[in-house]
């Protein structure tokens, strides 16, 4: 699992470290790592690091130290580096220092992408964005945007210290011009702006260096599950199990006009570990036709039989009074697409069992009364927001999914999809799959962070770079449940091998 987290954690984690180890170490540390990364794109790029061109793009304090560490490193191996200096009386001096004794050029990068400057950048194969730190707000300054600008149409790789300069590192928020980079290298942990959008947009790939952050697990504002966590959570039958052991989901969706949106429901519950699938709704001969395993009534949700979990919304329409005869239901209930239009907000909030919502960022926008883009601008404080003001998890869909639990905590983050999930019926299908997972005795978070990566998965194999239906997506399913599977095998059949060779060591 990767974790992110908040500045001021961070900040707090270095200033422990540093107390422990001599003056410098923690920052020669980031810059190994940060040097490394550089000689690995160097080799992709220019063939080679002796002889390649970096451009260092320096700010005041730590991360332009950092990067002209760094830089120093590479000078040492052969590269032609230019350090353009943004606030030359404040460059970091150690750094500074460093780098003229390997060879290193300095100059004055404050006058734009002008001159030197400029042709320095055009010729780069590498630039290095060391312009701000962390604790950034708002975008970059007026005087190093040209310098980002250049470096954007230059042919160099761009790699970023620590996050690109000009995001929020907090909340992935965008308020400005900020670089765009080809990688990041980051120090000690993920930051939660490398794991959202907008800001995870412009980190480009994302590099790791560990350097001994003592951080406490509990104090985490991120995490994104990887195959192995999924792994876990995914419901296996036991020897004894029974279909209805294994649970059963109740999917309440669909109307006259939107029949197709009952269907892909059930597509996506079929194939998320339930044991069986009920529906109740006016579509039932059109989900029968295509599903004839799914348990099909017309007399309402209080009368259609037990279930362990509803899904409610996709396609219903106007239909108010079968959301609300859900919601009184005394199981966990999921709430999607026209359910989170026509669910009484009070109702939701008196609910004692887990709910979970999963709106995009229009409906997210039109539960909190804001303009869209204010939901879009600001994904993590707006399902925080969410899940606060309704007491039920939250999944807010979009090119990184997040889940929010109403009793706080680490926000769950998912990047496992595709934007050719951005196709009508993706979301029912996501809505049957997590609801399942529900039923199937999953918590809210859980089901909805395993069900938005297996749906991310799935969208990954149906498209492979090219249009696909819901249906597609559905149908894939399987294929993203086995894969994370088999890494979970594979994972426990080397823990045996290892423990194995130890005793026999």
């Amino acid at each position: 699992m990767r974790t992110a987290y908040s500045v001021e954690t961070v900040r707090n984690a270095e200033r422990e470290l540093m107390a422990r180890l001599p003056e410098g170490a923690l920052m020669q540390r980031a810059a190994a790592g940060l040097a490394a990364a550089c000689a690995e794109v160097l080799v992709r790029v220019a063939g080679r690091v002796y002889g390649s061109r970096v451009v260092l793009l320096v700010g005041s304090g730590d991360n332009g130290g950092d990067a002209l560490y760094a830089g120093a490193r590479l000078a040492r191996r052969g590269a032609g580096v230019t350090a353009l200096l943004l606030a030359p009386e404040r460059a970091h001096a150690g750094g500074l220092a460093a780098l003229r004794r390997a060879g290193g050029r300095v100059a004055d990068g404050g006058g734009g992408a002008s001159g030197r400057a400029g042709e320095s950048i055009a010729r780069a194969d590498l630039v290095l964005d060391g312009i701000v730190g962390i604790g950034g707000k708002g975008g970059l300054r007026e005087s190093a945007v040209p310098l980002a600008d250049a470096a954007a149409r230059s042919r160099a790789a761009v790699v970023a210290v620590d996050l690109p300069s000009g995001v929020d590192a907090d909340t992935g928020q965008v308020r400005g011009d900020v670089v765009r980079a080809d990688l990041t290298v980051t120090f000690g942990t993920h930051k939660p702006g490398l794991l959202i959008d907008p800001a995870r947009e412009y980190a480009g790939a994302v590099r790791l260096v560990d350097i001994g952050l003592p951080l406490p697990a509990e104090a985490a504002e991120l995490e994104a599950l990887q195959h192995a966590d999924v792994a876990r959570l995914l419901p296996v039958p036991a020897a004894e199990s029974d279909k209805y052991r294994r649970g059963v989901v109740g999917i309440a969706a669909g109307s006259a006009r939107y029949p197709g949106a009952a269907v892909l429901a059930v597509a996506g519950a079929l194939r998320g570990g339930a044991g069986a699938v009920r529906y109740v709704g006016p579509a039932g001969d059109a989900v029968i036709a295509r599903f004839p395993e799914t348990l099909v009534s017309d007399r309402g949700p209080e009368r259609a039989g037990r279930v362990q979990a509803w899904v409610v919304g996709p396609g219903a329409g106007d239909d108010a009074a079968t959301v609300a005869e859900v919601l009184a239901a005394q199981v966990p209930v999921l709430i999607d697409a026209d359910g989170l239009r026509l669910a009484d907000a009070d109702a939701v909030r008196a609910r004692t069992a887990p709910t979970l919502m999963t709106p995009h960022a229009g409906e997210a926008a039109a539960l909190l009364g804001v303009a869209r883009e204010e939901v879009e601008g600001a994904r993590l404080a707006s399902v925080r927001e969410l899940a606060a003001r309704y007491g039920a998890t939250v999944l807010l869909k979009g090119s990184t999914t997040l889940v929010a639990s109403a009793k706080g905590g680490p926000v769950r983050v998912n990047a496992t999809g595709t934007s050719w999930l951005a196709t009508a019926g993706s979301g029912d299908v996501l809505s049957g799959l997590a609801g399942s997972l529900l039923a199937a005795g999953l918590s809210a978070v859980d089901a909805g962070s395993a069900g938005a990566y297996l749906h991310g998965l799935a969208g990954r194999f149906a498209t492979e770079g090219a249009p696909a239906g819901a249906h597609d997506v559905a149908a894939a399913i399987p294929r993203a449940w086995r894969d994370v599977r088999e890494a979970r095998d594979v994972r426990e059949a080397r823990d045996v091998r290892e423990a194995r060779e130890a005793r026999e060591d």
